[in-house]
C-alpha cells in the first residue's frame, strides 16, 4: 500500500492547541468498524457504549519534563528533549541546536544544577549524552524540565498535569497516550460500576511516534522501539475476557500496539515485558483487540494506518472526512473516536 492512499484533508485551525477545560467534554465519533456506520456523542457518554463483562485496557505510563533549557559554553541556548534512558546518567536526546551540540560539547541548565556532556552523534541526528548531578535525577528533572509537547502544538500550557492521563503512574514517556487524557477519575468509576473490567499495560512512548513516514510504500516504513510491560493481572484479565467472549477495548494505539505484540493467536495475553516495534496497517489481523478508543490522527502517519487496519480505510477516511465536515478537533488536545461494534448491545455476562 501506498502512504498517500492515506492522505485526508486536514484544515490548520482544526489541531487543537490547548485542551478543553473538563476533560470528559470532548466530542466522540463513534464508528461501526463492521459497517461504517457513524454516530456523534460526547466522551462522557463512553460508558454507553460499554458492556458488563468488556475489559478496558489504559496505558499508565506518565510523561517525564523531559524538555531542558540550558546554556553552551559560547553562552548561546541549547534545548534537550530527553528520549531513552541508557543508565549511568546516560540519555538519547534530541538537541537544538544540532549543529552546536557536537561530542564534546559542555552544556549547563539550571544555573549549573545540572550540566552534560554530549557523547556522540547517532544515526539520525540524536545525540548521546552524559548527564552531571548531585542526588536523585528525576527529582532534579522535576525541578528543571519542561513537558515536551508534541511539535505541532505552539502554545505552553498552564498546567502541566492536563498533559497527563488522570491514572498516570509510570515514568517514562516523552509523549502522553492522549486518548487516555479524557477520561476522569468519576468516568471510570462509572465505567467500573457498569461490570467493565479496567486494566492498565505501560508503554513508555517516543518522540518517534512522531516521525512521518518517508517512504512511499508504507511496507518500507522502518518502526520506531518502544519499551512496554503487561502485568499479571492485566494478562488473567484480558484472557479470560477473550474466553468469556467478551470485548477488549484498548484506550489509544499505545494499548493497542502493547497487546497486539504479546498476545497468542487465540487473544490469550501472557505477562510480559520488552521492546516492541509492531507496524499495525491495513492487511494485519488482529489476535486481541476487539475495539479502539483513540483521538484523530495526522495524515499518512502510522496511527492512520493502526486505526485503518481495524475498521478499514475507506470507512475511515470516510469518518475522518466527516469530522472535518463537523469541526472536529483534532490530534493530541483533540477530540476522540470510538471504532468497534457499536450496534450491538448485549452483553457477557
Amino acid at each position: 500500500m501506498k502512504k498517500s492512499d492515506f492522505y485526508f484533508d486536514l484544515p490548520e485551525e482544526l489541531i487543537a492547541q490547548t485542551p478543553l477545560q473538563k476533560r470528559d467534554q470532548s466530542r466522540l465519533l463513534c464508528l461501526d468498524k463492521d459497517t461504517g456506520a457513524m454516530e456523534h456523542r460526547h466522551f462522557y457518554q463512553l460508558p454507553e457504549l460499554l458492556r458488563e463483562g468488556d475489559c478496558l485496557v489504559l496505558n499508565d505510563s506518565r510523561v517525564l519534563p523531559a524538555r531542558l533549557i540550558g546554556s553552551r559554553p559560547t553562552g548561546g541556548s541549547v534545548e534537550l528533549v530527553l528520549l531513552r534512558d541508557l543508565g549511568d546518567g546516560r540519555w538519547e536526546c534530541l538537541s537544538r541546536p544540532g549543529k552546536k551540540t557536537r561530542p564534546g560539547t559542555e552544556l549547563s541548565f539550571g544555573g549549573g544544577e545540572l550540566t552534560a556532556t554530549v557523547e556522540e552523534v547517532i544515526e539520525g541526528g540524536n545525540r548521546i549524552v552524559h548527564f552531571h548531578y548531585e542526588g536523585v535525577f528525576l527529582e532534579v528533572l522535576a525541578r528543571l524540565g519542561k513537558m515536551p509537547l508534541p511539535p505541532y502544538i505552539k502554545a505552553e500550557l498552564d498546567d502541566p498535569e492536563r498533559y497527563q492521563t488522570v491514572y498516570s503512574r509510570e515514568l517514562g514517556s516523552a509523549a502522553a497516550p492522549t486518548a487516555g487524557l479524557h477520561f476522569t477519575p468519576e468516568l471510570l468509576e462509572s465505567i467500573g460500576q457498569k461490570g467493565v473490567n479496567i486494566c492498565y499495560v505501560t508503554l513508555h512512548v517516543g518522540l518517534g511516534t512522531f516521525r512521518p513516514v518517508k517512504e512511499e510504500e508504507i511496507e518500507d516504513h522502518e518502526m520506531h522501539s518502544e519499551f512496554c510491560v503487561i502485568p499479571e493481572r492485566t494478562a488473567q484479565t484480558v484472557t479470560e475476557t477473550k474466553k468469556r467472549g467478551g470485548r477488549v477495548i484498548a484506550v489509544g494505539t499505545t494499548s493497542c500496539r502493547t497487546l497486539e505484540s504479546f498476545a497468542r493467536e487465540d487473544g490469550s495475553l501472557p505477562a510480559a515485558s520488552g521492546w516492541t516495534d509492531i507496524f499495525i496497517y491495513p492487511g494485519y489481523r488482529f489476535k486481541c483487540v476487539d475495539a479502539l478508543v483513540t483521538n484523530f490522527h495526522l495524515p499518512e502517519s502510522t496511527l492512520i494506518m493502526l486505526v485503518s487496519a481495524l475498521a478499514g480505510r475507506e470507512n475511515i477516511l470516510r469518518a475522518y472526512r466527516c469530522a472535518v465536515e463537523e469541526r472536529y478537533r483534532f490530534f493530541s488536545f483533540g477530540d476522540a473516536m470510538f471504532i468497534g461494534d457499536v450496534q450491538k448491545d448485549t452483553s457477557v455476562k
